[in-house]
């Protein structure tokens, strides 16, 4: 029995898990809070005091291997030692938003954006931070010899600073500068934005190795969250993930990157070799949550509520465009509620209109996804508000499938150690092929443990929801939802 690690260094803390390499259970267990972050800002050197703290105690022991996982869309500026020019600038920092639409019409607008990288600036895009450096602070950007994000530059540090620089295709292709589709960089790109090409990490196999620490452990090539906690959960091809946050988004695992002109769909690459097709929503529990304000409750409470209304809450539909939306393209509009009649409003049939009004948008961001060929069969659910009794009871007949809410886990973390017993067997030669001489596969971990809720004879009333939902939504916002154009039918570069 073999032990591997992984690491997850998320936007709040250090989680690490050491499990056994050949069936994934988890050993042992390690956490540590990040300090407190003030904005978008943070010094690199808070998460390695992180992970100390995390591994503390003889944590990692006789692992042989680690795989680290780390926030994704963070830029980690270096000078030509390798030192970090200023601190570190992650999350969605909203100083870049003015820089993301500067970004995008110097390259010719967003079809031109979708061809080249399979995504359209936005502030949060490592490109996009660049060029907010290049335009706010000139002395510090021309100091920039190198980027890294934050799990390149984790490994890179555990593995003592070495001359080569590594990251994976996943992490890549969240940059803004790394084509999914060619599998590629596109240096120029980072010139548009920064005005001077920089050093850019090696991209890794899923199944690589970045090099061995000092001590003799195998560093994998790590990964972001995304990626780390599908390949944690065990999902693969007709699988979708729907993550439900203030805001929310839909990804699924597909054979070949896509993108669309306008950018709904944001080509990511995933920890295996294939794509993760994303669509984001601006609104999901933020509707929740303000419907839960409105009726003087909570979260629980509102469930409580919306399960004593009935399919359709008595006709009233919620648009949950509160923060104007991304799917579909209403960055200025507001959310509005519609069917409104004297027996209709009571607290249960709003508190229902809540629930299908989010989930209805969510449904909208899935069909986008099925519209350009990715299959489709179960849904995961994951977040607080997958565990709401009334969002698992309405969720599977307006999806027309078999919804999945997995068991609350550290699934990024598990992704990274799953990554690094991959990279460990491939180095040694103890994992089976798809065919000889290929790559090796994946080792064939226990998927996670689920509580699995089915259409059932509730589909027909789910999918009139939807219908009239949509109906609903078009007479509001006419031709707003029409279907993304595919981006190399959209753009077509001059010469």
């Amino acid at each position: 029995m073999g032990k591997v690690a992984g690491l997850d260094s998320s936007s709040e803390c250090t989680r690490i898990v050491v499990c056994d390499t050949d069936t994934g259970a988890v050993i042992r267990r390690g956490y540590a809070p990040h300090p407190v972050e003030k904005g978008p800002e943070v010094d690199p050197q808070a998460w390695l005091m992180s992970l100390g703290e995390a591994a503390g105690n003889g944590l990692l022991e006789g692992v042989q291997a680690i795989g680290v996982s780390a926030q994704q869309h963070g830029l980690v500026p270096l000078d030509a030692e390798g030192g970090v020019v200023r601190p570190a600038l992650v999350g969605n920092d909203r100083r870049a938003q003015s820089a993301a639409a500067d970004l995008t019409d110097s390259l010719g607008g967003r079809a031109a954006w979708a061809q080249a990288v399979g995504a359209v600036p936005q502030a949060a895009h490592p490109v996009t931070k660049l060029r907010w450096l290049a335009r706010n602070e000139p002395a510090n950007a021309a100091r920039i010899a190198e980027v890294m994000q934050p799990h390149d530059w984790l490994a890179w540090q555990l593995l003592g600073r070495p001359a080569r620089r590594t990251t994976d295709r996943g992490g890549a292709s969240t940059t803004g500068f790394w084509s999914a589709a060619a599998e590629a960089y596109r240096p120029d790109l980072v010139e548009l934005a920064l005005g001077h090409q920089v050093r850019l990490p090696e991209v890794l196999p899923p199944w690589g190795t970045a090099g061995f620490t000092p001590e003799g452990l195998l560093i994998s090539a790590g990964t972001g969250e995304t990626m780390a906690a599908a390949f944690g959960l065990g999902v693969g091809v007709g699988d979708a993930v729907m993550s439900l946050g203030a805001s929310g988004s839909v990804f699924g695992i597909h054979h070949e990157a896509l993108a669309d002109a306008e950018g709904t769909i944001t080509s990511f690459a995933d920890a295996t070799g294939r794509h993760l097709p994303v669509v984001h929503t601006s609104n999901a529990v933020r509707v929740l949550r303000g419907a839960a304000e409105m009726l003087g409750t909570d979260l629980q409470g509102l469930s409580e509520l919306a399960l004593k209304s009935t399919p359709g809450a008595y006709g009233m539909v919620l648009l949950p465009y509160l923060e104007g939306e991304q799917t579909p393209h209403l960055p200025h509009t507001a959310g509005s509620l519609h069917g409104m009649r004297r027996e209709s409003m009571k607290p249960e049939h709003l508190a229902r209109a809540a629930v299908e009004g989010m989930l209805c948008g969510l449904a909208d961001a899935l069909d986008v996804l099925r519209g350009r060929g990715v299959a489709v069969n179960r849904v995961f659910l994951l977040g607080a508000a997958a565990e709401l009794t009334a969002v698992q009871a309405v969720a599977p007949a307006l999806f027309g499938v078999q919804v999945v809410v997995p068991q609350p886990a550290e699934y990024a973390a598990l992704g990274a150690a799953r990554q690094a017993a991959w990279a460990l067997g491939a180095a040694h030669g103890t994992l089976p092929t798809a065919e000889p001489g290929g790559p090796s596969q994946p080792p064939q971990w226990p998927a996670a443990a689920s509580q699995v809720f089915e259409p059932g004879e509730e589909l027909p009333m789910g999918q009139a929801v939807r219908q009239q939902y949509a109906a609903v939504r078009d007479e509001a916002h006419p031709g707003a939802f029409a279907a993304p154009v595919p981006a190399q039918e959209a753009f077509v570069p001059e010469g």
